[in-house]
């Protein structure tokens, strides 16, 4: 049975017409203009970062595997970045809560789970690559092979998409009370699922079997992964080699640490315990922060991807001579 208050939802057009208020910062008005040029800027140099990455992997003519999927990444980050900040930063310079269609709050949404879960199954293809790096280095060229990096990087977009898509449908089939305030600064999982109208936990099912395949799944083949990796380092005498080894792993670690520290606060969690204040402050890291710090991490620690980024410059400065 319906539950009292809920919305009705029985024509077709309710669906295109009905809107959600997303609440953003409402309750930080008197820190609008400060918060908005910090996410400004932390948006504007994630997009040079990202960019700059990704441009100078797509322009270099030989790529190994770790480069190419770090141009995925980099372009898994920019997407990430423009489907949340520019609605966030808008409703800052409005200084008023924004509306948004449930259209758009879904395909929000859906945009949003594709591309974290994406950006996962990526990373476990990038711990697969740096456990075929140390652990078996004379095959390497063999089983990293460019058709492999391929069907691999469309696997991860495919499987997330369509991952995505079904916990999406699953979410917005639920029935929705009277008050259609999302107390956050876009259309979250938790968020929306906050104002289901229902009290049992099969509205949560959806939501649990997504982490168990977009976060859990991933994770626990980085962790085979790195285990295999740790058993191999142990086998290596030399220090020098074994911290070389394992200096190759730095950034992928990071970034893991990084993107599945937040989504397990975020998602792992029973609706009960949720909270909009502490989910809008976790949800600017992950939104904000971790795209930022991607393109830092790996510039600083890839020797690759400083060499590019030098040739990028030479090649600028001849040009600018020339």
């Amino acid at each position: 049975m319906p539950c009292e208050g809920c919305m009705e939802r029985d024509n077709v057009s309710t669906g295109a017409t009905m809107e959600f208020l997303l609440l953003g910062f409402s309750e930080l008005l008197h820190l609008r203009v400060l918060l908005f040029l910090i996410f400004l800027i932390a948006h504007l140099v994630t997009l040079a970062g990202n960019m700059m990455i990704f441009m100078a992997v797509v322009m270099e003519p030989s790529r190994p595997p770790m480069l190419f999927f770090l141009c995925q990444l980099s372009a898994i980050e920019l997407c990430y970045t423009l489907v949340i900040v520019p609605k966030a930063l808008l409703s800052l310079a409005a200084a008023e809560a924004s509306t948004i269609s449930l259209l758009g709050c879904a395909a929000q949404m859906h945009l949003f789970v594709a591309l974290g879960g994406a950006e996962c199954f990526l990373l476990a293809a990038m711990s697969y690559d740096r456990f075929v790096a140390i652990c078996q280095p004379l095959r390497y060229a063999a089983l990293m092979s460019e058709g492999l990096c391929l069907r691999l990087a469309l696997s991860c977009a495919l499987a997330a998409f369509a991952l995505a898509l079904a916990l999406t449908v699953a979410v917005f089939r639920l029935p929705f009370c009277q008050s259609r305030r999302i107390d956050h600064f876009f259309c979250d999982v938790p968020a929306v699922l906050h104002l289901a109208c229902t009290q049992s936990y099969t509205a949560e099912l959806p939501l649990l079997a997504a982490c168990v395949l977009l976060l859990l799944l991933p994770f626990l083949l980085i962790l085979a992964s790195y285990a295999c990796i740790a058993v191999a380092l142990l086998r290596i005498t030399s220090p020098v080699g074994r911290g070389k080894a394992f200096s190759t792993c730095i950034s992928h670690l990071a970034i893991t640490l990084l993107h599945y520290g937040c989504a397990t606060f975020v998602y792992i969690r029973p609706k009960s315990s949720y909270s909009p204040s502490r989910d809008k402050v976790v949800s600017l890291v992950y939104t904000n922060v971790t795209p930022l710090m991607y393109p830092l991490i790996y510039s600083l620690r890839s020797k690759e991807i400083r060499g590019i980024l030098r040739k990028m410059l030479r090649r600028k400065k001849i040009a600018q001579v020339n």
